[in-house]
């Protein structure tokens, strides 16, 4: 495959026009500074594509990475549908020169090959086609009001996706004997007798790749006129399969080539290969953070909030499991499914990460003290804007366990200068909390696919939260995305106000270094009734320069020119604009707003299934670093799990919901705060949600 695409050079600092060439047989893809010189043989660079690992990025459809031999290169296409071409011709090549094992038999010239590659793909394509079908067999299933017909369609889906392991297994298999018996790298035999081993890295030797390739074009030359006057033809001479024909022809007709690999990717300039040096300068950063906090372990303190989540340090130690992770993924495939190494969990579940949307418990509770429904929906936006730097705990991106189905997690959060001990909220989510208080309860209400429902209120303000989560994971090769999918409803009783209120997608960046969180992604903020609306773009960070975690809101009302603007950074300080008069003010500054931390029982006084108590042996044993331990105890948790749905299969049951129910494509808290003041008798202007039939 060749064609034109941008790279990205740092020596011109932007995009230049390239010639590039895939190699499929060599797993080179070579660039040229056009075509013509493309024929003539001056390759500018060439990028190994053994064990290279592909990226794109979720906000941008054109452009895509390469990283390998500590390097990272920056291309861009025409188009997606340019881009989708070259991603599947580097990822078939990448997986074809990656496997690990020894290769030592010789490279057979043979066409068959061709045809063996083309059979592969549509191999290939066929099961991505039948695994499209499962879905949609997954999908009816869902809509099947009929036992015997939904049992029928079970038994098609168990033994098509059994079907799918077979060929995905056959599949692997047949690569891997290909690379066996057809090698790349290694030993090549000419004329039925053993050469020697492909020439050593560029890097190694004294001379540029330059003067190497005129070199061995010399080389060649000299060898060819010197092999017509002697009339010999035994001898025969490596030269690069990735040079063009034109360059290769100087051998001669008669002269059999045999292919030769750089061991490293390489450049004319090596200034082009672009990273960012504010990110390198943070990462390094991190490094030296992680290893001040190595070995600070106290037992007293395994469910501590403090920022203690940033020891996992580069997975450049764990490169052998990262590897063979990626190696069972393709770009854009759903991560459901796929069971994450235990050393990169983060300790706790993620019900409880969503309670960190109420760390500002007082910007929470004050958005109904406003008499003005303006003011009051700029107050709403203040909260969510505040509300997703307390969810890191620390520098470094780490994944909260999965929660079980049925798992529940419960916290309330005191409000500064707000402490009435003696006024307890008894008939709420939290009998033994305050009406003062901020209450907050999640609860694990499905498995497939996994919805998160929550709910929190001020019993004393009059407001609550209802909503729910799901979240579905996509591999971006360096990156891995991940979209919120639900919504959060934000109820003000005393002005009969809804805020309906979605998420931003979630990416986890640098996953083979030090991995990192970014937000991407637009949100919405809107009010049927007061008709205020806002749009929040969370801005993902440009590989060439611009910062991280960028936020750009714009409020408006009754969908006419915006009233007010909000920029900055959503773990930093955002400035807001009115818009009318020009005047700006900071809007929200995380740096200097304290956290209020959450208030949970000790594990003893717990249930069994509530968060903290389910968990606790995963997370003493990655505290104590014994990440043997603690994969067995997750393993039990998930099979427990496993176990007590084929339980209910096996009996017909459904499982039942303990605190939501189902209405619509919502769920909703059982007891909310509307529905307790009516049935007190204290009158609210809000409509409570009609019974289900």
């Amino acid at each position: 495959m060749e064609g034109p695409l941008s790279k990205w050079t740092n020596v011109m600092k932007g995009w230049q026009y390239r010639w590039f060439v895939l190699d499929a047989a060599t797993g080179l893809l070579s660039y040229y500074t056009s075509k013509e010189k493309m024929m003539r043989g001056s390759r500018r660079g060439c990028v190994r594509l053994k064990r290279a690992v592909l990226g794109i990025d979720d906000e941008d459809d054109s452009t895509f990475t390469l990283t390998c031999d500590d390097k990272t290169f920056h291309f861009q296409a025409r188009d997606a549908d340019e881009r989708e071409k070259w991603i599947r011709a580097l990822e078939e090549t990448i997986l074809r020169h990656t496997h690990p094992q020894n290769m030592v038999a010789p490279w057979p010239a043979s066409t068959s090959l061709a045809d063996f590659d083309k059979r592969m793909m549509e191999a290939d394509a066929y099961l991505q086609i039948l695994i499209d079908q499962i879905q949609k067999l997954e999908d009816r299933i869902l809509g099947c009001a009929d036992e015997e017909d939904r049992s029928s369609l079970e038994k098609i889906k168990q033994q098509s996706s059994l079907m799918v392991e077979s060929i995905k297994h056959s599949i692997m298999m047949l690569q891997i004997a290909k690379m066996q018996v057809c090698p790349v790298n290694g030993i090549f035999q000419v004329n039925n007798e053993l050469l020697t081993e492909a020439p050593k890295n560029y890097a190694e030797s004294s001379l540029s790749a330059k003067d190497q390739i005129e070199a061995a074009a010399d080389a060649l030359e000299e060898e060819d006129n010197e092999m017509s006057r002697t009339q010999r033809s035994s001898n025969e001479t490596l030269i690069d399969l990735s040079l063009p024909t034109s360059a290769a022809a100087i051998v001669g007709a008669s002269q059999k080539v045999a292919p030769v690999v750089p061991e490293t990717s390489y450049s004319s300039s090596e200034d082009e290969e672009y990273y960012d040096a504010e990110e390198k300068e943070e990462e390094e950063k991190a490094e030296e953070m992680i290893k001040q906090k190595l070995g600070s372990f106290r037992a007293e303190h395994v469910h501590a909030d403090e920022s203690d989540e940033d020891e996992l340090g580069s997975l450049e130690q764990h490169g052998s499991v990262i590897t063979h992770l990626l190696s069972q993924v393709r770009l854009g495939m759903d991560l459901t499914k796929i069971v994450l190494p235990t050393f990169i969990l983060e300790k706790r579940s993620l019900l409880e990460m969503y309670a960190d949307f109420l760390a500002h418990p007082d910007l929470f509770a004050k958005i109904s003290e406003y008499a003005d429904a303006r003011q009051r929906f700029v107050a709403v936006v203040r909260w969510y804007l505040s509300a997703f730097h307390a969810g890191r705990k620390g520098c470094v991106a780490k994944k909260p366990y999965n929660p079980i189905l049925g798992e529940v997690f419960f916290c309330h959060f005191h409000i500064p200068g707000e402490n009435n001990p003696q006024d307890l909220a008894s008939d709420g989510p939290i009998p033994y909390a305050t009406k003062d208080n901020v209450t907050f309860i999640a609860e694990q209400v499905s498995h497939h696919p996994p919805i998160s429902a929550f709910y929190a209120e001020n019993y004393n303000k009059r407001i609550s939260l209802n909503g729910h989560i799901w979240t579905k994971s996509k591999f971006l090769g360096l990156s891995i995305g991940v979209n919120m999918i639900g919504q959060s409803c934000l109820a003000l009783s005393d002005f009969g106000e809804e805020y309906i209120i979605t998420f931003p997608n979630g990416y986890g960046r640098s996953i083979l270094t030090i991995p990192w969180v970014e937000l991407g992604g637009r949100v919405n903020i809107t009010c049927a009734k007061t008709k205020y609306s806002c749009t929040i773009d969370f801005l993902t960070k440009p590989f060439y320069g611009g910062k991280k975690h960028k936020i750009f809101a714009e409020l408006s009302h009754c969908n006419q020119k915006p009233f007010l603007t909000v920029s900055g950074e959503w773990n930093g300080v955002m400035v807001s604009k009115d818009e009318n008069t020009g005047e700006s003010e900071v809007f929200v500054d995380t740096k200097s707003m304290p956290v209020i931390k959450k208030i949970v029982q000790s594990i003893d006084e717990q249930d069994e299934y509530e968060s903290r108590h389910l968990w606790n042996n995963v997370t003493v044993a990655l505290k104590q670093k014994d990440i043997e331990r603690a994969t067995d105890e997750k393993f039990k948790l998930e099979q427990r799990q496993r176990q007590e749905a084929k339980e209910r299969k096996d009996h017909g049951l459904k499982w039942e919901t303990k605190y939501f129910h189902e209405n619509g494509e919502n769920w909703i808290y059982d007891r909310p705060l509307q529905k307790r003041l009516e049935e007190a008798g204290i009158p609210t202007k809000l409509v409570v949600e009609a019974p289900l039939s």
